[in-house]
């Protein structure tokens, strides 16, 4: 290795440390759910709620501080949201109640926003180089292998643990990681002095914010009440600050959510298939792990696996994600991105609606998770990449970063709704949740694959090629935009927008990587 390109590998060996944590909090937790809710004294269907509450957070707080980290630097944005998710990481676990366990779960989603700043750190560290796009490409290929070993290595590691230590112990893992990364962050990582302009729409910000809090919090109460006239009135409430938002953001000229793109023929069923996509990869996971802790000796149904059993089949899922999102790269070289697409979300659908009959043993559940898994690792490398190719040339990131906050969104949603669902018919002498829920959550999740396919059909054949006029082209764009971690609970997904077009030189207030 040269020596100019020494400090750029310290800086990346020093971010790989962090995307491996951030890979471990996606997927250490979902293994043990089951016991935390024993541990919580709480139904199975709750532990949605926890994924609902992070999930919105991460909606609402990727965009503002990616945005921020352009303001005042991406190293300060990094170390402050590591000093809050490892505060969070230890809440997690000594939390007393529900309340505070889904609180602090929920601030813990400030993780979410690493991965675009490793990113942009050694995007700026790179532009020293005259080969900048490769150098940032690889760099941040790196981080992303390590997220997805740390996702897979969690969840096992998790399950091993989680039958030998008290659950205080093992959920005190993650947060020793992250401290550890903060460490490394605050020692190893140097910042490199580029600055933007801008300011950010705290208008749209605050908007979008009491909207969504608006609905999901009406679903929150209809988790304790039902849905009264008072629930009906706040989420009634949030729909109109949501069309409130949309008027807002059609008059921005830097909006957080970009109106006008979605409103283009070939971007909104791209959205659109990346929020009804949302809806099974991030929410779904937790009734999968829940479902397959269920005693059938109990209550007639489930799986009965302890920890260790079910890290193995959460694991062989997030593992099926990896290879369908390698798989795409090949494929997509061989066919034209719609039908990569439609093909992908119609295994996921096929997937989730066959659990809807065939749950009854270990082989069949994990063989159908696999399969829904593929297609799933598919669509994880495909939006982005479709995404951008849909969008002008200087929309390419706002266009990937809406497929990021839409899924999110989605999975939020989704997993509201799924805490009702499996709250519905439950006994109350069990803590387990109602078979016809876990039905009806893959049913949603099978249909919304199926209405995402749809969508996709009324685009026209050539989008997203070099025969539609209106598009960039793929060409080399899924691994340009292969920055996907793909996580038990979150996937994030971060372009290079200006990698392209970097300049070999420095800036004037620009640090030499040297």
């Amino acid at each position: 290795m040269s020596r100019s390109r020494a400090p750029l590998a310290g800086v990346v060996g020093a971010l790989v440390v962090v995307e491996a944590t951030s890979g471990v909090l996606q997927g250490f937790y979902t293994p043990l759910l089951t016991d935390v809710a024993r541990h919580l004294d709480i139904h199975d269907s709750d532990i949605n709620w926890f994924e609902a509450a992070q999930l919105l957070l991460s909606a609402i707080v990727v965009p503002l501080l990616a945005r921020l980290g352009d303001m005042i630097g991406h190293r300060k944005v990094l170390i402050g949201s590591l000093i809050v998710t490892a505060a969070a990481s230890w809440g997690i676990a000594f939390a007393p109640s529900f309340w505070m366990f889904t609180l602090v779960w929920a601030i813990q989603g400030f993780y979410v926003v690493w991965l675009p700043m490793n990113v942009s750190i050694i995007h700026a560290r790179a532009r020293k180089h005259p080969n900048t796009a490769e150098l940032t490409s690889k760099g941040a290929g790196l981080i992303v292998m390590a997220l997805e070993a740390g996702a897979i290595g969690g969840a096992l590691v998790a399950g091993q643990l989680g039958g030998l230590l008290p659950l205080w112990m093992t959920l005190s893992v993650p947060a020793v990681l992250v401290t550890i990364a903060l460490v490394v962050v605050i020692f190893k990582v140097e910042d490199p002095g580029t600055r933007a302009g801008g300011a950010i729409d705290t208008t749209g910000t605050v908007l979008l914010s009491l909207s969504l809090l608006a609905i999901t919090g009406g679903l929150a109460l209809a988790r304790v009440n039902g849905f009264t006239l008072t629930v009906l009135a706040v989420m009634a409430a949030g729909g109109a600050l949501m069309w409130w938002f949309i008027r807002v953001e059609l008059h921005k000229d830097d909006p957080v959510i970009d109106m006008r793109l979605i409103a283009r023929p070939t971007v909104w069923p791209v959205i659109l298939t990346s929020a009804l996509f949302g809806v099974s990869v991030l929410g779904a996971q937790g009734p999968l792990s829940t479902f397959a802790g269920t005693d059938p000796a109990e209550v007639g149904y489930g799986l009965g696996l302890d920890s260790a059993s079910r890290s193995y089949l959460i694991g062989a899922y997030v593992f099926s994600l990896l290879i369908g999102a390698g798989l795409y790269s090949r494929i997509s070289r061989l066919f034209q991105p719609r039908p990569v697409l439609i093909g992908a979300s119609l295994m996921v659908g096929v997937g989730y609606l066959a659990l809807v009959p065939f749950h009854g043993t270990v082989t069949i559940v994990t063989s159908l998770m696999v399969f829904a898994g593929l297609g799933s690792g598919a669509l994880v490398a495909a939006l982005p990449a479709t995404a951008a190719a849909a969008a002008p040339p200087h929309q390419t990131g706002v266009a990937t970063g809406l497929t990021n906050t839409t899924k999110t969104l989605g999975g939020a949603f989704a997993s509201a709704i799924f805490a009702l669902a499996l709250a519905n018919g439950i006994d109350e002498d069990s803590t387990a949740a109602s078979l016809s829920g876990y039905q009806t959550v893959w049913a949603i999740c099978g249909v919304t694959a199926i209405v995402a396919v749809g969508a996709l059909l009324t685009v026209p054949k050539v989008a997203f090629t070099k025969a539609d006029p209106q598009a960039q082209g793929l060409e080399g764009t899924s691994d340009a935009l292969a920055l996907e971690a793909v996580g038990g609970d979150v996937v994030v997904s971060q372009t290079l927008p200006q990698a392209e077009n970097a300049d070999a030189s420095p800036e004037p207030d620009q640090e030499d990587p040297r």
